[in-house]
Order: structure tokens, then C-alpha cells, then sequence
């Protein structure tokens, strides 16, 4: 594990802790969180505690060609009930995955230092958002990093049922046709797994990261 300082750098993914913890300590200005997601780390903290930057092996993604769309959500698409953009409204979107409570998880791991950061990044154009309207209310949404070669997730919300899947798999359809090869999850859960995603080994997801990257 390493001590990050002042400079935006980063070790060797390779050299991450079996937990996947690669360093920790540094701050979350912007220009070190774009380099972070370059390399393929990402932070994970509350409020008050330490930062720490994680790398993990394995690694869950999504081929988007493989996105699974079940039976009901195909008839959720065909209704209608909902409307779905993209970059619309980024700030809403982060703010309801910093606030909408989760039954999996206490707290948040996004401070309003990353909050700011990752306003700034869509500001650039590198932070995107999917926004999902019903009545013309915001019920559910994800943002992360566009990298250009590969998306990286950082958070989904759902305030109605099926409302961040639905994000989900619109957001797997434009980068397929977009000839994105991956979406990074970062870890596993079973809300992706239930989508198609996979784990994949480090090595394997690194061939995917900006060439400059590896």
C-alpha cells in the first residue's frame, strides 16, 4: 500500500493489495481523479476518513454487446412510461446517487469533495450522466468517465423500480454503437450481474485503458 503526496501519480495497478487497495491519502482534485480512472483506479471513502484508491482483481465490466434485457424490461422499453437522456442533467444525477439511500450499504462514499470534482469533469466533457424521467420527474440515472476508448460507472441511482436499469442498458445500447468494448463497473454486485456483467482479470481489463495508460 502507498502514500500518496502533492503530485498526481499513481503506482502500478499491479502492485494493489489482494483487497485491491493501491494507495491512499492524496485529494480528489479533478485533474488526479481523471488520471486515476486513466489507470484504472478508482476512490472509495466516507466523509472524514481516510482516502483510498482501488484497483481491484478481479474487475467487473460489461461487453455492451452483452447486455441482458429480461422479458420485463423489454415490455417497461415498449410502453413508453419512461424517458431517457443523456447529459441533461449531470448535477441532479450525482446528487441523487450521493442521497438516495441504498438497503446494501450505510453512508455514501460520495464526499462533496468528489462531487465537485466530478462536476468539473463533466464540465470538461469527460463526466457523463443518463438521466430516466417519468412524468417529467428525474427517478433514475448513473454517471462516470468517459475515457473515449471505455465508460467507467461510478454510481446509479433508482428512486421507482427498474428506473436505473433501464439507464443502464440505454447507456450499453449507445456504446455499442459507439464501438465501446467495455463498461467498468469496478466490483461486483448482482444489480450488474443481472445485467451481463462479468468479472475479468486485471491484466485483461488494463488492455482496455487508454493506451498512454498502460
Amino acid at each position: 500500500m502507498f502514500l500518496l503526496g502533492s503530485e498526481h501519480q499513481f503506482p502500478p495497478i499491479e502492485l494493489a493489495s489482494k483487497e485491491g487497495i493501491l494507495a491512499i491519502g492524496g485529494d480528489l482534485h479533478s485533474d488526479r481523479l481523471l488520471t486515476a480512472y486513466q489507470h484504472g483506479i478508482f476512490p472509495w471513502n466516507n466523509e472524514g476518513e481516510p482516502l483510498v484508491w482501488y484497483s481491484p482483481d478481479p474487475r467487473m465490466v460489461l461487453y455492451p454487446k452483452d447486455v441482458y434485457i429480461s422479458k420485463t424490461m423489454r415490455k417497461i422499453i415498449r410502453d413508453g412510461s419512461f424517458e431517457v437522456t443523456f447529459n441533461q442533467n449531470f448535477k441532479q444525477v450525482i446528487r441523487h446517487c450521493k442521497t438516495v439511500k441504498r438497503n446494501d450499504q450505510d453512508g455514501t462514499w460520495i464526499t462533496d469533495e468528489l462531487e465537485e470534482s466530478m462536476i468539473k469533469l463533466h464540465q470538461k466533457g469527460v463526466a457523463k450522466s443518463v438521466e430516466v424521467w417519468q412524468d417529467k420527474k428525474l427517478v433514475g440515472g448513473l454517471y462516470g468517465i468517459d475515457l473515449g476508448c471505455i465508460f467507467c460507472g461510478d454510481s446509479m441511482f433508482s428512486t421507482v423500480s427498474n428506473a436505473s436499469k433501464l439507464a443502464f442498458i440505454y447507456l450499453a445500447q449507445k456504446l455499442e454503437k459507439e464501438k465501446y468494448p467495455i463498461i467498468d463497473c469496478q466490483i461486483y454486485n448482482e444489480h450488474l450481474a443481472s445485467l451481463g456483467a462479468v468479472e475479468i482479470s486485471r491484466a485483461a481489463f488494463k488492455k482496455h485503458l487508454p493506451t498512454k495508460s498502460n
